[in-house]
């Protein structure tokens, strides 16, 4: 299941993200995490030092081997400095799984140890020097969205993305690439502005959207983010002394969280795992390729000098099997 945590800044998402990455490996369940957040703190918040955190392989920077590996033998993609962030998979295209071994994930994933739990980590990478004043940050996402473009997850199979805040996501196709989104907010005006964007941005391409209230004090909290979200709340988390614990760099074990906290992440794996049997690949491949062909005219044809539109394969269906066709 491929799901996204989503917020304003300080909302606490890269917290949540965190704490439900750790509950889902506790499990035993394979688990890719992503940070996709300019600030790139989900590493520091799964446990590692600064240094381990600040050591870890940019995808960024390895683009050139993600696209050369996806391209596999692919007839449509002249070469792989012709692939885009959008550049859907076809026939000969080498797709990616969670629960395996791959030159992408050698050269862009870490294992991160959870109590007794795995997780591989993946990180777009921060802005450096020579990215100020003539990068966005959705060039580092790019290879996030690429990676998604062609991944093939299965039930009890996890990749957990950590967005950037705000609505920013919506500069590329990015928002669609997910089984459900979690949207953290807190229980004030702000907290639910972007709620009421990021639902209006998305109400047009089927985004499964799901409220997560943080930082809640009382019931008066709860009553204002119902009143806010409806049936789109989906729970609450309150105060955590484990969280607090864990911020200033000494978490206890996992298994010591606060069972009524425990219990929101079983509601956040339970729903995320309801989506399953929504899924609609056929939606997921023509959503790719829509963003594709608009990105190709817009800007892809003119920076790769090639014509874009010919990298679709209309014939291929991304799904569970090595190979779909409609």
């Amino acid at each position: 299941m491929k799901i996204a945590f989503v917020g304003k800044g300080g909302s606490g998402k890269t917290t949540l993200s965190s704490l439900f990455i750790r509950h889902l490996a506790a499990s035993g369940a394979p688990v890719v995490a992503v940070d996709a957040d300019i600030n790139q703190h989900l590493g520091a918040a799964l446990g590692l030092e600064e240094t381990e955190a600040a050591a870890l392989p940019a995808m960024g920077e390895r683009l050139p081997l993600i696209k050369d590996y996806l391209r596999g033998s692919n007839p449509r993609i002249a070469s792989a400095e012709t692939m885009i962030k959008t550049t859907p998979p076809g026939e000969g295209s080498r797709l990616l799984r969670v629960d395996e071994a791959n030159p992408v994930y050698d050269a862009c994933a870490r294992p991160v140890e959870l109590d007794g739990g795995t997780a591989r980590l993946m990180v777009t990478g921060p802005f450096t020097e020579a990215d100020l004043g003539v990068a966005c940050y959705h060039s580092k996402t790019g290879a996030v969205e690429l990676c998604l473009n062609h991944l093939v997850d299965g039930r009890g199979e996890y990749v957990v993305v950590d967005m950037t805040a705000g609505s920013d996501s919506f500069a590329s196709g990015l928002f669609t690439r997910f089984d459900i989104t979690f949207l953290v907010a807190e229980p004030t005006r702000k907290g639910v502005s972007v709620y009421r964007q990021y639902k209006e941005y998305a109400r047009d391409f089927g985004v499964t959207l799901k409220v997560v209230g943080n930082k809640v004090q009382s019931q008066d909290d709860i009553d204002f983010l119902r009143a806010e979200a409806g049936d789109d709340l989906l729970v609450t988390v309150g105060h955590s002394d484990w969280v607090r614990a864990m911020e200033k760099g000494r978490p206890p074990r996992f298994e010591l969280l606060e069972e009524v906290n425990r219990r929101s992440l079983q509601a956040l794996r339970t729903a995320a795992d309801g989506t399953y049997e929504l899924r609609d690949w056929k939606r997921y491949t023509s959503q790719m390729v829509q963003f594709h062909l608009k990105n190709a005219t817009n800007w892809g044809n003119a920076r790769t000098g090639a014509d874009l539109a010919e990298q679709v394969d209309p014939g291929f269906v991304l799904g569970e099997s090595p190979m779909a066709t409609a």
